[in-house]
């Protein structure tokens, strides 16, 4: 009898673009300029993206284009949650201080603050483009394509 194995990442599909933002920017602050400089109509979505096993929440902002089938995302790489540390200092009480902690949604790109995800059928789409008009922004440092296919985590960047 055969044995035969299954790969789930045979079927994973990553026919979208990744693009990389480097800004200091608060997130609903960086979607209006992105929506203002790209004619985009990105909206908060109702719900954060959280994942239990990172024990931290990102932002997202979508727009879905009906007429070109495309989806915009816009999520937070970046999630920092304030934990309380305890310190002993062998008096009666405890002082008690917190501690930031920095959770990235794609370990693999530390530095970045936010990404957006475009997925298109649209032969038309010009990333080149869509990168020139975000390097417009003043607020904007730096922003770059992101190859996919060397991440490790993509399956981070599922969502629903």
């Amino acid at each position: 009898m055969a044995l035969h194995k299954l790969l789930v990442d045979d079927f994973y599909d990553a026919s979208f673009s990744l693009i990389a933002i480097h800004c200091k920017l608060e997130d609903y602050r960086l979607a209006y300029l992105l929506n203002k400089y790209l004619g985009l109509n990105l909206r908060r979505k109702a719900h954060d993206l959280d994942y239990n096993y990172f024990d931290a929440s990102f932002s997202i902002f979508e727009w879905e284009n009906e007429k070109i089938d495309s989806v915009w995302n816009l999520v937070s790489n970046v999630c920092k949650k304030e934990e309380a540390a305890l310190q002993s200092s062998g008096f009666l009480f405890d002082n008690q201080t917190t501690v930031t902690r920095t959770v990235n949604l794609l370990p693999e790109l530390k530095t970045v603050d936010y990404l957006i995800k475009v997925s298109t059928e649209d032969r038309h789409f010009n990333e080149k483009l869509i990168l020139n008009k975000i390097q417009i922004i003043p607020q904007v440092i730096t922003t770059y394509s992101v190859d996919i296919e060397k991440l490790k985590s993509k399956e981070h960047l599922i969502f629903d």
